[in-house]
C-alpha cells in the first residue's frame, strides 16, 4: 500500500498505475489484497495467482473490478490463453514471444483476443523481447486491426546493445523497424562474449 501510495504521489492521478502480484498470493488473499489496494485506482493488477490457475483468475476478475486482470508472461501455451479467454478470466493478454512455441503459436493468441476483444499487451523485459514483442504489437494492429486504446507493449532499456537492430523508443512509443525479419540477430562479438563456459563474460568472472 505504501508504495502505491509512493508512486501516486510521484505520477500523479491522471497517468495508470499498475501493480504486479508476480503469482504470489492464492485466490482469497489476491482478492483481499485487492480491497485494500483499491483507493489507488489501479490500471491492473498482474499475475494475481499462479498463472495456470484459469478459474483462480475468473473468480479475482470477477471481485476486484472495474481493477483489470493482466496474465500470459507465464502462460505454456495457446490453449491455456483459450481458456483464460473463454471463461473472461483476463482482461488483458500479455503474451511473452519466447514463451510460446513461436511466431505461430503466438498469432493463434492475437487471434483468440481479437476475436473476445480483450487486448494484448506484450510482455517483454529480458534478453531480446522488446526486440520481438515490438513486431506482434505491430501485429495486432496493422493485420488484425487491433486499436492502440488500452494496450500498452512493456519496455525495458537494457541489453539493446547486443542486437544487430535493436528497438526504438521515442516519446513512450516503439518506431517501426526498418530492417527485415524479427530484430533478434545478435551481434558475433556478443555471441562470443556470452558463450558459456568460454566467453569472455564467463572466464572473467562476470557471468555470475
Amino acid at each position: 500500500m505504501r508504495r502505491c501510495e509512493v508512486m501516486r504521489e510521484e505520477i500523479g492521478w491522471e497517468r495508470d498505475l499498475m501493480a504486479d502480484a508476480n503469482q504470489v498470493w492464492d485466490v482469497p488473499e489476491a482478492i483481499d489484497w485487492m480491497r485494500h489496494l483499491a483507493p489507488y485506482r489501479l490500471r491492473w493488477i498482474e499475475e494475481p495467482t499462479s498463472p495456470d490457475d484459469v478459474l483462480g483468475h475468473a473468480a479475482i476478475r470477477s471481485a476486484v473490478a472495474p481493477v483489470g486482470v493482466a496474465t500470459g508472461e507465464h502462460a505454456p501455451n495457446k490453449v491455456v490463453f483459450k481458456q483464460l479467454l473463454a471463461v473472461g478470466a483476463i482482461d488483458y493478454c500479455q503474451v511473452d514471444a519466447c514463451r510460446l512455441g513461436g511466431l505461430n503459436e503466438v498469432l493463434a493468441v492475437l487471434l483468440m483476443a481479437a476475436k473476445l476483444g480483450v487486448p494484448v499487451c506484450p510482455h517483454a523485459g529480458g534478453l531480446g523481447l522488446c526486440e520481438y514483442v515490438q513486431h506482434i504489437s505491430l501485429i495486432d494492429h496493422v493485420a488484425l486491426g487491433s486499436p492502440l486504446d488500452d494496450r500498452t507493449t512493456e519496455f525495458a532499456d537494457h541489453l539493446h546493445e547486443h542486437f544487430l537492430d535493436p528497438v526504438r523508443v521515442r516519446q513512450g512509443r516503439y518506431l517501426v523497424p526498418e530492417a527485415p525479419g524479427y530484430s533478434i540477430e545478435m551481434l558475433p562479438e556478443s555471441l562470443d562474449a556470452l558463450e558459456f563456459p568460454g566467453g569472455s563474460v564467463w572466464t572473467a568472472g562476470g557471468g555470475s
